[in-house]
């Protein structure tokens, strides 16, 4: 599978050179180029982007300023003839970061880099689809429920309902337990009566969230944390 790739650069001459090494490289597609950030924000927001070249120096929108407007950022690899914007970029989680004129050999690693890091996501994405649990739904009965369709997790005192687009399912258990038991990196306690999946997040308004067309109050203590977790991701 090829890597979608979208060049920013305000430099006519610097995107060709880049198009000219992409062309060199199996694997990578590029689906689109801009002269300035300001443009390709709904583009970049509409599409599935795997890999971006960005330059830091362009007018109304710098590269960085750009980089933090995102809400999903792709892989970033910086293009710039400006060195000391490194540590900058670096804070800003980027791929890495290329200095102008950029050899052939270094554009290269750099790519290498990017493929190898996409292909351990594909296959962390691919494990994730596949884990799953039995829930305990009455005395004789287990249900298993893969973790990807669990939507939130709702608290009814000493049960929890377990919601998937589909299906509920009530389970004698405490939601604190039955939270403790799932990934941290996949689902957030927004409230004493809810844990959701963060990948089913579809929007953060004020002190609520929507999962599934339905919008669920965040409690006040917890945030401050679930903002700087949605936002963050």
């Amino acid at each position: 599978m090829s890597l979608n790739c979208v060049i920013i650069d305000d430099e006519p001459l610097a995107i060709d050179v880049i198009k000219n090494y992409i062309s060199q490289i199996k694997g990578l597609d590029i689906i689109a180029s801009f002269n300035s950030a300001l443009d390709s924000l709904d583009f970049i927001q509409e599409n599935k982007v795997d890999l971006l070249f960005l330059d830091i120096n362009m007018p109304i929108l710098d590269g960085y300023s750009f980089l933090k407007s995102l809400s999903d950022k792709p892989q970033v690899i910086i293009t710039t003839a400006h060195e000391e914007y490194a540590v900058k970029g670096y804070e800003l989680e980027i791929l890495d970061y290329l200095v102008k004129p950029i050899p052939f050999p270094r554009f290269l690693k750099a790519i290498n880099k990017a493929k190898k890091i996409h292909e351990e996501n594909k296959d962390d994405n691919e494990s994730w689809k596949n884990k799953h649990l039995f829930l305990k739904i009455n005395k004789k009965k287990m249900k298993k429920v893969y973790l990807n369709d669990i939507l939130l997790i709702e608290s009814l005192k000493d049960y929890i309902k377990v919601i998937t687009p589909n299906k509920s399912y009530i389970i004698h258990q405490t939601l604190s337990s039955f939270t403790e038991s799932l990934p941290p990196n996949r689902f957030i306690r927004i409230h004493r009566s809810y844990t959701v999946s963060l990948d089913k997040i579809e929007a953060i308004e004020g002190n609520s969230l929507e999962i599934n067309g339905k919008r669920y109050v965040i409690g006040r203590s917890y945030l401050s944390q679930v903002k700087d977790i949605i936002l963050e991701d």
